[in-house]
């Protein structure tokens, strides 16, 4: 069996919602020192449906291949149902990760949910 599924060297290979967003509504950064794994999501909301988002992977296969999966499973859902969005969903949509590449789509689940954190507390100073 490979090591990564076709999903994972897909979305690694030709990631999916690469890139910023400069006036971002919510911004979240999320890193795991013992892996060197960093990611940065940016969330565009308008009437509290994520219309577009954005990420900055430092990281491996499995790091970039989770945040690009992420970022298509919450685009165009609406914020509360994108706060539902959990690492092993990110895991099952990429056809699974190899166990010890779990952390990475926990990383992914984490910077969705700080930018969808960042985008409430920008709400409420409204």
């Amino acid at each position: 069996m490979a090591l990564y599924s076709d999903k994972v060297m897909d979305h690694f290979l030709k990631p999916r919602n690469l890139g910023t967003i400069a006036d971002a509504d919510g911004i979240g950064e999320v890193g795991n020192a013992k892996c060197g794994d960093i990611m940065k999501m940016y969330l565009k909301i308008d009437d509290d449906i994520i219309t577009d988002v954005k990420f900055e992977t430092f990281g491996c296969a499995s790091a970039i291949a989770s945040s690009s999966m992420a970022t298509e499973l919450i685009k165009g859902q609406r914020v509360e149902d994108a706060m539902q969005l959990t690492n092993k969903a990110v895991a099952e949509a990429l056809d699974g990760l190899p166990a010890y590449k779990m952390h990475c789509s926990v990383l992914a689940e984490e910077a969705i949910q700080a930018a969808l954190e960042d985008y409430k507390s920008k709400q409420e100073q409204a």
